[in-house]
């Protein structure tokens, strides 16, 4: 009886093992579909999605209002669960429609996504936020935010080389609508990717647990607390629910009511090259291509959201290319300036001809009047 009675107990022990081992496959390829450099999942990723910076004289007011941009061509990205990329839990606002030129120096971007408004000042989960992520190092995957393999403690720039990814983080709790955010002289001076008034950081990954704003790094490592690091990113929000446009001010939170219907805009710009020695930017350069991913966060239903609870435009990098200048950009430059030198040349003209007019005019005026009388001098 009792070596039945321990059969049993050891089956019963043998089957929540089993059971364990199932639990834990599961939720392993559950994170792989997001965590790692494999298929992503049941996510497909879109070989059509591609965004053009093309090259625009003058660039862009970061200002995060679009009628700068009415003139340039779109891309609008599906926005899907990060974690679980099923069409039936996209984003319920729409999708992302993102922008993007460059002016030879900068490089901007307009991110645009429909949204009630939500905004609750000073708590940055319950108000939107998004981000921009770029491949720096050639083995970095979209999936595991880089993908190198090494946890906190043993992650450095030597045991992750070549998964660099570069972050550019917009949280909008502590930012004014229309002000401009980012790079600043405090944190730029202490070598820092921080941004202690807007919270629009610059920061590097290899991975999720080794994330750290450009300037800092793990202890040991080389790239941390080197004071030559900065920001290099400047941007803007807006919410078209806004009846004032003269400008907003801290005392004027939250700005409108929570709730109301309307369209996010996200407005940013950096330089296409930086100072960065470090590996920890992306660079850009005129007829290149380089890859980047966009995350969206928002706060369903008034709840704040969590770092993986994120919406994703795609389940891998998409293409973003810097592109040379063109005929037709070449001749929007040329005709801007054909147009500026032809008001002052008909000025010009103008102006002559008044001119002559009056000579013609004092001319004819010193004609018709009378002589003076010529009074001989020896005569006085």
């Amino acid at each position: 009886m009792k070596r039945l009675t321990s059969m049993v107990v050891k089956l019963a022990m043998m089957g929540r093992m089993m059971m364990m081992v199932v639990v834990v496959v599961v939720m392993i390829r559950r994170v792989e579909g997001h965590n790692d450099a494999g298929d992503g999942g049941h996510c497909d990723s879109n070989p059509e999605y591609r965004i053009q910076a093309e090259y625009w004289a003058g660039g862009m007011n970061i200002d995060g209002h679009a009628d700068d941009w009415n003139d340039v061509d779109g891309f609008s990205f599906p926005l899907l669960p990060a974690l679980d990329p099923d069409e039936d839990k996209q984003y319920p606002g729409g999708s992302v429609n993102v922008k993007a030129v460059h002016d030879g120096r900068d490089v901007f971007f307009m991110l645009q996504v429909n949204g009630d408004y939500a905004y609750e000042k000073g708590d940055q989960k319950r108000c939107p936020s998004v981000a921009l992520m770029f491949q720096i190092g050639e083995n970095a995957t979209y999936h595991n935010m880089g993908g190198c393999e090494d946890m906190p403690g043993t992650c450095t720039n030597k045991t992750c080389r070549g998964h660099e990814v570069d972050i550019m983080h917009f949280s909008i709790g502590t930012a004014v609508p229309g002000r401009l955010y980012g790079g600043n002289h405090l944190d730029n001076s202490e070598g820092s990717g921080g941004d202690r008034f807007g919270h629009l950081v610059d920061l590097y990954s290899w991975n999720p647990h080794c994330r750290y704003l450009d300037g800092s790094g793990p202890a040991g490592s080389l790239s941390g607390n080197v004071s030559s690091a900065q920001n290099d990113w400047k941007g803007a929000w807006w919410h078209d629910s806004f009846t004032t446009h003269s400008g907003f001010v801290e005392e004027d939170s939250p700005y409108s009511t929570n709730g109301q219907k309307g369209t996010y805009y996200f407005e940013f710009s950096r330089p296409l090259r930086t100072m960065d020695h470090l590996q920890q930017d992306a660079q850009f350069t005129m007829g290149q291509t380089s890859n980047f991913a966009v995350a969206f966060w928002y706060p369903m239903d008034g709840k704040p959201w969590s770092g993986s609870q994120h919406y994703s435009a795609n389940c891998n990098w998409m293409p973003l290319d810097i592109a040379q200048p063109s005929t037709s950009s070449a001749t929007r430059l040329s005709s801007g300036h054909s147009n500026s030198e032809d008001a002052v040349n008909i000025f010009a003209i103008l102006l002559s001809v008044a001119a002559f007019c009056i000579s013609v005019f004092m001319a004819y005026w010193i004609k018709r009047s009378k002589a003076v009388p010529f009074t001989p001098i020896d005569h006085l």
